[in-house]
């Protein structure tokens, strides 16, 4: 008999796997929707959709194995990172879904929220809030709406034989900025970032890159923190902060 694996599980959301086959449940019900209908339009390797119900969708486990973890090592090889880079070229030139993702000045208006709670509540030194959101400055710039995966942290990915197997959790796909899924797929791993774009080619921009590296470590460290989970943990996002610092 197979038994359940708890994969993730906060207020927002839990998955599960069962043998071969993920459950997603989540409290928003559209979300799962719009996941199955993104994972339909995408042209690059996906988990099959098996069905889905309002608030649970059922999906294939895919094959490989991530490509590395946040705060953790991301030993696989120069042409895993190029194939990976190619592959989300082909997301990005795509057309998109008839949907999009948050507006510049939403981002905008959550960077500003966010850095204000991180000060109030001294989560951060004030120096690193504030150089940060300078840096974030740089992604704050109207972009051209392409077909970007929205969460593409580097668990997400899959590789075998330095190809691409699978990339999985679409529920924030989207119309975006392409710019936006460099950075998170190598947030934590800026090392990596010249080996992905090997394969992605023409377009990446470092600076707006950087920009992002900051932008979402400020955006989403309230989240983690009230969902149980450590921004400050060795490699992660408040250590990507404070490399920024280190630049200068």
């Amino acid at each position: 008999m197979d038994e359940i694996e708890i994969v993730v599980a906060h207020r927002e959301r839990t998955t599960m796997r069962v043998g071969e086959t993920f459950l997603k449940v989540d409290g928003e019900a559209g979300r799962v929707e719009r996941e199955a209908q993104v994972i339909g339009l995408a042209p690059v390797p996906t988990p099959a959709v098996l069905w889905q119900k309002p608030h649970v969708l059922a999906l294939t486990a895919v094959p490989g194995t991530p490509l590395g973890t946040l705060g953790g090592t991301a030993s696989t090889s120069p042409a895993a990172w190029a194939a990976t880079g190619a592959a989300i070229r082909r997301l990005h030139d795509a057309p998109p879904p008839p949907w999009t993702g948050p507006a510049l000045d939403e981002v905008r208006e959550e960077l500003d929220r966010e850095c204000a709670w991180l000060l109030e509540n001294q989560a951060l030194p004030a120096e690193i809030v504030h150089r940060n959101r300078e840096i974030a400055e740089a992604a704050l710039r109207p972009w051209a709406p392409r077909f970007v995966h929205g969460d593409l942290q580097i668990a997400h990915v899959f590789v075998e034989d330095d190809a691409v197997t699978g990339i999985i959790d679409w529920s924030e796909g989207a119309a975006g900025d392409a710019q936006s899924d460099l950075a998170t797929l190598t947030l934590g791993h800026e090392e990596r970032l010249e080996d992905l774009l090997a394969g992605y080619g023409e377009g990446a921009d470092r600076e707006i890159i950087r920009g992002w590296w900051s932008l979402r470590s400020l955006t989403v460290a309230r989240w983690l923190l009230e969902h149980g989970f450590d921004p400050d943990a060795p490699g992660c996002e408040f250590d990507v902060l404070r490399a920024r610092m280190r630049e200068d």
